[in-house]
């Protein structure tokens, strides 16, 4: 028999593992962040009074975690089972950048990013918060949404609510007969082609504010009616517009008969098995989503979505979408020569591809990323079962696709971390 003598002289080592555990599982804050003053640390990082200020600095920790109390919004419900992510013993990446070696916990301290998650194989190995965000809090996608519109309407294509992405966007919004954009495949949208003459900069003088005053005072037909000219043909070269996404978005709402967070939700959001509700903006106008951008969701459930899509469409071995059609997304190899990695150029850079509103990555093998403006990325690594989640308040917003510092140092973070499990 057990001496009952030995329990209380165990109790302290039970104790401290238990602890350890728990530290262990436990998001680490970083120690300082990059300009909490300018951000907004001294009166709590406020969100900002209303949407239309939700850009400036000092509001844009706090409304990039609440854009959702700013505005009117739709709701993606939660699923009943959330996918369980297991939380491993935590990794210490380390990457180079500009000459210097360096660790996660380093690059929290140099870059205003709010959140890093790193899975693998399903698995949190990495997370990290800055600026007190926590992890329960919705954060803004900007255009990481456009991806999540894609891949509705490649849902609906399997569905057979889209017969082909070949046919116009006034195929099936009659509204866009006789306009540009209705006239245009949905092939052609999905990868960015229109052909529109279309700057988007992010200027408050560009052809992208334009067009959203147009949308936000007369709604989405109004606007894609404004655009009248075409640079290209359809097709041939690639130009970023956020508008084309806005179109799918139309085609999607029509195709289905239903909105976006209705059907997003129930064939996308609650099969990956996600934890927490998620929001979509809604246009004042015409009460349809953003589609290019204003989705809100968790980290962990933007890891989630990162985990289906590394494991092409399967979650707990159910399909939520086609391994063929994510392949004709996101592979290289699938899009026309002058859409991938190495030969598109854009913003004065050949470093990435583009797929069906998806980024490309150059590489050994398929990867690609999901990019927001103002430093929101999801990462995936397919064959390395490799997702890692960013969000950010970024100085600015044209860093990412153009390889500015930001950008250029958390790319370099992700080859870091891929160089921990194989080559690049």
């Amino acid at each position: 028999m057990m001496d009952r003598g030995a329990f209380p002289r165990l109790r302290p080592l039970r104790l401290l593992a238990l602890s350890l555990l728990l530290f262990a599982a436990a998001p680490r804050p970083s120690a300082a962040a990059p300009d909490e003053d300018i951000l907004g640390k001294a009166a709590g990082y406020p969100a900002a009074p209303t949407i239309g200020e939700s850009r400036r600095e000092r509001y844009r920790v706090g409304s990039f975690s609440a854009l959702d109390t700013l505005a009117p919004y739709c709701a993606l419900d939660p699923a009943p089972v959330p996918l369980a992510l297991p939380v491993e013993t935590p990794v210490d990446f380390a990457y180079r950048f500009s000459g210097g070696t360096y660790t996660l916990d380093d690059y929290m301290r140099r870059q205003r990013a709010t959140a890093v998650l790193v899975l693998h194989e399903g698995a949190i190995v990495a997370e990290r918060y800055n600026y007190g965000r926590t992890p329960g809090m919705r954060m803004l996608s900007n255009s990481m949404a456009k991806t999540i519109t894609a891949l509705g309407l490649v849902k609906a294509l399997e569905d057979g609510a889209i017969r082909s992405f070949d046919d116009t966007a006034a195929t099936y919004v009659p509204e866009l007969r006789g306009t540009l954009y209705g006239e245009t495949k949905i092939v052609n949208l999905l990868r960015m082609a229109s052909g529109a003459k279309f700057v988007e900069t992010y200027r408050p003088d560009d052809d992208r504010a334009a067009y959203n005053r147009i949308t936000r005072r007369d709604g989405n037909i109004a606007a894609a009616r404004s655009i009248t000219e075409r640079a290209d043909p359809e097709g041939e070269r690639f130009n970023y517009a956020g508008a084309q996404t806005q179109i799918l978005g139309l085609v999607l709402r029509t195709a289905t008969g239903r909105t976006l967070c209705d059907y997003i939700g129930e064939k996308i959001w609650r099969p990956i098995g996600a934890e927490a509700k998620a929001t979509w903006m809604l246009n004042p106008a015409d009460k349809a989503e953003v589609a290019q951008g204003d989705f809100n969701a968790t980290v962990r459930d933007y890891g989630r979505l990162g985990v289906m899509l590394a494991n092409d469409g399967l979650v707990s071995g159910r399909p939520v979408l086609s391994a063929d059609h994510l392949l004709d997304m996101t592979e290289a190899s699938r899009q026309p020569p002058a859409f991938r990695p190495g030969r598109m150029r854009w913003a004065d850079s050949t470093y990435y591809g583009y797929g069906f509103q998806v980024w490309l990555l150059p590489g050994s093998h398929r990867r690609f990323v999901l990019l927001g403006i103002y430093g929101q990325a999801i990462y995936v690594d397919p064959m390395l079962k490799l997702v890692m989640v960013h969000t950010a308040v970024g100085k600015d917003a044209t860093g990412d696709a153009g390889q500015t510092h930001l950008g250029a140092e958390r790319d370099a973070l992700f080859r870091g971390i891929v160089a921990r499990y194989g080559d690049w």
